[in-house]
């Protein structure tokens, strides 16, 4: 594109090349950091601004135009002239910081360092691209700062055009890059990649042999891996086992001989055939899974195939294989290797052979001729790389099984699927419905049945327990269920139409008056005489009334802490039986009751310290007449020793009246020994012994 003969433009470029002298001046490092700020060139900005004369309106979109053309012809001569690889490049790395500094106070099109980026991205190669994402991920948070909106869709076709020329299995990590890129650029809520319409990606067919191999062609194959196999174990163990010897004869202590035709692997190869029909009994075989297996992956790409019956039926009996053939492998290697745990899943698992052979590489250069960097780095990519698609052979099958990294990749895309379907139950419809959900292209007329139901979840739970085992199985599951939780309320959010996440900024105003809600909240205050809800103390004064002392001196009275004296309940206590006796209500009566019971408590329980010989004359509390009785006072000692004299000759005369008793009950019982004597007649009738 020319700028001869249009004077706007030719102006526009001298200027726009002024500002990258100037540039060189500002950065004399031609790289990609530092950025450019717009502080260094305020003056050259404000001479372009002067020159576009924007205060009208009817010419803004011609000088627009005309920056355009001249940013975009210089930055044609440099892309000419200049490689990626060279230190002059940092002239467009320059010119890419001067676009954004004019699109930020709006002097040209606020898509126009966009558009320059996607020019640049089609003429690079895929390194030259890496190069170019350094540049963007240095500038992201600049570059959709302002303008967003007139920009998102140029670096959505941007980075979907670069998307369509990497390639999935090679440049694995450069994806990554970029799809990241857009992930931060976009806002949380944007549609640009919510896929509304609910398609599926049917385009990825998995491709596998779905007619069975020859059977001769495979017998003969089996033959000759066996027969291979039997010959290397023959040989090892003719290099490695003793012959077994002869049994020896009784009482015989010479050494035991050999014994000619038997060898020891009669008896391992016995064992070996019992294993193998155990194992074929508990695991489907290999040749009939792999069809279902591999036929799993197209209902995975497109879950709406599970609505047909037969469809679903064969689905279920797949993945019910699948199952038992992965725990019969696990276990088969968990018996080889003598431990409960799986082996590492790290990703680099898969690729052990490759990075071993490069690894002696590297430990033995002595032996092998030195690489050049190129080329070491060639061999370093082969190795660290990996295909994301499947291998469909019917060859490598059974070694796909026996890797657990390839066994979990399958059973997260189960949980996948089983999730999708639990979306259809009649629960889960039932609250799509209470919030009713607007997106109906999400929403299928399909619903799980109840014996369905009961299969999928008896699945998913077995399938989480399974990828629980192992080193690290837990974190791994947590990992899987953490992710796909989080998708349910991604679906949500689509079937509700995809509502807005961000909220308006809130205003200068409302922070303002928030500022001063808070500091009148927070300012100290004066303390009220009376607090609200606090007791009135002013009885608490001293003060005198009618010549006694009031407030505290009042609470110092002696009767106030003192215990009362039995008699002072008498008084009472009669009151209380005269109201008793006048009451006209039961309730009076009650009461009167009530207030004598206690009165009689309180007084019993101060005369049970003193006139505890009091409580016998009491009978269930009728008669107190004599608890209210002053105490006796003891007698004197002249009258106690009396006393205790008398006591002691009563006691005397006890003990004699005692003693003469027990000595004429002692002569009545001799009596009753030779004789009863008869109570009418008065005389003692001989015992049977003196009558014979």
């Amino acid at each position: 594109m020319s700028s001869a003969g249009i004077s706007s433009v030719h102006a526009f470029t001298e200027s726009v090349k002024g500002l990258l002298d100037r540039s060189q001046e500002v950065k004399p490092d031609e790289g990609i950091e530092p950025a450019l700020a717009s502080a260094s060139f305020s003056g050259d900005v404000e001479n372009i601004a002067k020159g576009t004369n924007l205060g009208r309106s009817v010419n803004a979109q011609d000088h627009y135009a005309a920056l355009e053309t001249a940013c975009r012809n210089i930055f044609y001569n440099l892309l000419a002239t200049t490689s990626i690889e060279d230190k002059s490049f940092g002239q467009i790395w320059n010119l890419l910081d001067l676009v954004t500094i004019l699109s930020d106070v709006q002097l040209c099109e606020p898509g126009l360092v966009f558009w320059l980026v996607e020019e640049l991205l089609d003429s690079q190669t895929i390194d030259g691209c890496k190069v170019v994402f350094d540049y963007l991920d240095s500038r992201r948070e600049r570059l959709i700062a302002r303008h967003f909106k007139q920009k998102q869709l140029i670096i959505l076709r941007a980075c979907n055009e670069l998307l369509r020329r990497l390639s999935r299995a090679e440049d694995t990590v450069f994806c990554g890059r970029v799809f990241i890129f857009m992930f931060q650029s976009f806002p949380l809520g944007d549609r640009s990649s919510v896929n509304l319409r609910g398609e599926y990606h049917t385009e990825n067919v998995t491709v596998f042999d779905k007619a069975p191999p020859p059977k001769e062609a495979a017998e003969s194959e089996g033959a000759m891996e066996v027969d291979q196999e039997h010959s290397a174990v023959k040989q090892q163990e003719d290099s490695t086992e003793e012959p077994p010897t002869a049994p020896q004869v009784q009482g015989d202590t010479s050494s035991p001989q050999p014994v000619e035709g038997v060898t020891k692997s009669v008896k391992f190869d016995a064992q070996a055939d019992k294993l193998k029909e155990a194992e074929s009994e508990s695991e489907p075989d290999t040749e009939t899974l792999y069809p279902l297996f591999w036929s799993l992956q197209d209902t995975f790409s497109q879950p709406t195939r599970l609505f047909d019956s037969q469809i679903f039926s064969s689905f279920k009996s797949g993945l019910d294989l699948t199952l038992r053939k992965f725990k019969a492998v696990q276990q088969h290697q968990q018996s080889r290797s003598g431990t409960s745990n799986l082996p590492s899943s790290s990703p680099s698992q898969t690729l052990k052979r490759k990075r071993s052979n490069l690894e002696s590489d590297l430990q033995q250069p002595q032996k092998r001729p030195r690489l050049d960097p190129d080329q070491h780095q060639q061999q370093h990519r082969l190795a660290t790389s990996f295909n994301p698609r499947y291998l469909t052979s019917r060859d490598l099958f059974s070694l796909e099984l026996s890797d657990p990294t390839f066994r979990r990749h399958i059973l997260v895309q189960a949980l996948i699927l089983i999730d999708f379907l639990l979306s259809l139950t009649p629960r889960a419809k039932r609250k799509l419905e209470d919030k009713k959900a607007s997106n109906k292209s999400v929403l299928y007329s399909y619903t799980l049945a109840d014996d369905d139901v009961k299969w999928v979840t008896a699945t998913r739970a077995e399938i989480a327990t399974y990828l629980q085992q192992g080193q690290e199985g837990k974190f791994y599951y947590r990992m899987v269920d953490t992710v796909l939780s989080r998708d349910k309320n991604w679906v949500h959010w689509k079937a509700d139409g995809c509502p807005l996440i961000s909220q308006s900024p809130i205003s200068s105003a409302s922070v303002l008056e928030s500022q001063k809600g808070a500091a009148k909240a927070c300012a100290p205050r004066r303390i009220r005489p009376t607090p609200l809800g606090s007791l009135d103390l002013s009885f608490l004064s001293n003060t005198w009334d009618e010549g006694q002392a009031q407030g505290l001196e009042a609470l110092k009275r002696p009767e106030r802490y003192a215990l009362p004296k039995v008699e002072d309940y008498k008084a009472s206590i009669m009151e209380d039986e005269f109201d008793i006796e006048m009451a006209k209500t039961e309730e009076e009566k009650e009461a009167a009751g009530t207030a004598k019971a206690s009165k009689m408590w309180r007084a019993l329980r101060l005369a049970s310290k003193n006139r505890m010989n009091m409580f016998d004359k009491i009978e269930d509390g009728k008669d107190l007449g004599a608890l209210f009785d002053p105490p006796q006072p003891p007698p004197p000692l002249a009258k106690m020793a009396e006393i205790d004299s008398n006591t002691d000759q009563k006691e005397d005369e006890m003990e004699a009246k005692g003693g003469q008793e027990e000595a004429e009950g002692k002569e009545v019982m001799k009596e009753d020994v030779n004789g009863v004597k008869d109570p009418g007649m008065g005389e003692i009738m001989p015992t049977a012994v003196e009558a014979t």
